[in-house]
């Protein structure tokens, strides 16, 4: 790709943010929605089965036509959070979106509402087999749902309480530059810049890089704390409202996991914080240091760590995928050659990295912030992933498109262990090895334990915040407690990480989201161990498992490839990969 296609083509979608068809679309919504209600208003209950069917497929085809405008606006205020045009697109969308939900929410609630025998005969009836699924998590809710007017009001008020701090916290974040030495002269970086520098060959570098990056957040402690606060409160009288009995309750009843199934799984997690801690002194070890700081725990352990020019770091990652299957590798590829990814890091752009996945008749989309480290070509492997699945998953209608969050991740963390696998076999230098071992090792760590971490935190900032206001020394406390159990006396924090909450984005758009990355991760180690076991025979089952979509359920998704996510050792055996992996970075360390 030329240096001027690492950016998307967001024309794909529609010309331009003042076009005349992205105005005909949003302008057509309200009056849509009016017609929906109209015909179908306090009338579902009555409906015969052919007719309950119908308003489903038109619901689900006013949703469908909904996804294109309001995800175009969300990749443009995502490349350019600072545009003016672009976050009035946005914030037209959004309101839009709260208007059209408040008018559609009447169809969730009969849908919901209908009584238990009449859902039964809907369910044999020819053609709603699709849709049954999607029924049945919808109306797990039932006993947690208010009425009508209520659930409008909710709605309604979002956009100037939880949606609006969300809007606060992202363009604030984006809108951070920062000023630091390197080399020599002072210079300014984005954020992902400077968390790049997390893996430079010097241990001052990397401990300024974090401070500098965790400070300049301080400096806002004021507006960080409002956020967190208020996204705290205005959850916890929500779910007071409907009679959760934890703030994580619904988060796991979306998920299809009970209570009890998550907090095994953060145990057994917590149970295995020794092996982390093991690797944290090994690498110690081989950087020559007595302790690592928080800030050295993805230092480079060769003398100069290699950096990955962005075409090489796309070949690679194309090319472990078309090792698996040619059809990978070539949707993995169209994204680059269709430009569906914007690649470099720059102020107003959003951090981190996201796929999105439109509908399914639309092309899904990548944003990367690529800056030549090992970690970012894992990091495209990782949204190809999910990019993928997308792809795969569109033979799936829009209501059953998106996977269950616990197996959202599922295909992003498989393709980061094709890249790893395929970078191991094909390298026989003991020094790359061992860098290559490390860093996935440091991934596992991070997808795990890093994630009980954050959702153990997340569960705590929501229960004491029902008790009151909490000070940022008291939310610092909390951050500290819970990671001070990972790294126990093996890794040393550094005082600016006090503010290592504030920057955490999946605190803000998708509470409790973090434990599904556990759950990924370990599901993940089991499905490749199994593909390495039987290598050919296993790729239909795993297919099947990605084109399922969000049809079924997901031990039933998990299912149809062989693995059985019930089985109460199912959670350990991920961990044994682990430490068969420090086992081998022995050998060679």
């Amino acid at each position: 790709m030329p240096h001027t296609d690492l950016t998307w083509n967001t024309a794909l979608l529609y010309p331009a943010p003042d076009s005349p068809e992205l105005e005909a679309d949003l302008g057509s919504f309200e009056q849509l929605a009016t017609d929906f209600r109209d015909k179908y208003f306090e009338k579902v209950a009555a409906l015969d089965n052919a007719a309950l069917l119908d308003s489903i497929r038109e619901y689900e085809a006013f949703q469908n036509r909904m996804s294109k405008p309001f995800c175009y606006a969300h990749l443009l205020f995502a490349d350019d959070s600072g545009n003016e045009t672009f976050r009035a697109l946005s914030q037209r969308c959004s309101e839009l979106g709260s208007r059209l939900s408040q008018q559609l929410l009447f169809f969730d609630l009969e849908l919901m509402e209908l009584d238990d025998e009449r859902f039964e005969s809907f369910r044999t009836f020819p053609g709603a087999a699709p849709y049954i699924h999607f029924l049945e998590g919808m109306r797990k809710f039932r006993p947690h749902t208010l009425k009508e007017n209520e659930e409008r009001l909710l709605t309604r008020k979002d956009l100037t309480g939880v949606r609006a701090f969300t809007k606060l916290f992202d363009e604030l974040s984006a809108s951070f530059s920062y000023q630091m030495e390197l080399d020599g002269e002072q210079r300014e970086f984005t954020g992902e810049e400077l968390l790049s520098l997390l893996h430079h060959t010097s241990p001052d570098v990397r401990f300024r890089a974090m401070t500098t990056f965790l400070e300049r957040h301080g400096e806002h402690g004021i507006v960080f704390n409002a956020v967190f606060n208020n996204m705290a409160l205005d959850h916890g009288q929500e779910m007071e409202l409907r009679n959760y009995s934890t703030p994580i309750q619904p988060t796991n009843i979306g998920n299809e996991i009970p209570d009890e199934a998550v907090e095994h799984l953060m145990c057994v997690t917590e149970a295995n914080y020794g092996l982390a801690q093991e690797y944290f002194r090994i690498k110690a070890g081989m950087l020559k240091m007595d302790k690592l700081r928080n800030c050295d725990v993805y230092a480079p352990v060769a003398e100069a760590e290699r950096k990955y020019a962005f075409a090489e770091a796309k070949d690679l990652v194309v090319d472990s995928y078309r090792e698996y299957d040619p059809k990978f590798g070539n949707i993995v590829d169209a994204f680059f050659t269709e430009r569906r990814v914007d690649v470099m890091p720059r102020t107003g752009k959003s951090g981190g990295a996201f796929a999105m996945g439109i509908s399914p008749d639309l092309p899904p989309f990548l944003l990367l912030n690529f800056t030549g480290t090992l970690r970012d070509l894992a990091t495209i492997a990782h949204e190809a992933g999910h990019g993928l699945h997308f792809v795969i998953s569109q033979k799936q209608s829009l209501l059953n498109y998106h996977a269950p969050l616990p197996l959202a991740e599922t295909a992003s963390v498989f393709g980061e262990m094709l890249l790893t696998r395929r970078l191991l076999d094909n390298e026989r230098d003991p020094v790359v090895r061992r860098s290559l071992l490390c860093a996935k090792i440091e991934d596992i760590i991070a997808t795990t334990f890093r994630q009980t971490v954050l959702t153990r935190f997340e569960l705590r900032l929501h229960n004491e915040r029902a008790g009151g206001l909490l000070s940022n020394d008291r939310i610092a406390q909390i951050w500290l407690e819970e990671n001070g159990k990972l790294y126990g006396d093996s890794v040393e924090m550094i005082p600016a990480y006090r503010w290592g909450w504030s920057y955490i984005s999946h605190f803000i758009h998708s509470r409790f989201y973090c434990y599904s990355y556990t759950f990924a991760e370990l599901l993940v180690l089991a499905l490749f161990q199994k593909y390495r076991e039987e290598g050919d025979s296993f790729k239909p089952g795993y297919h099947a498992l990605l084109e399922s979509g969000g049809a079924l359920s997901p031990a039933d998704t998990a299912r149809l490839a062989g693995i059985d996510i019930t089985d109460s050792g199912f959670w350990q055996k991920g961990y044994d990969v682990l430490a068969g992996l420090l086992e081998e970075l022995k050998l060679i360390a």
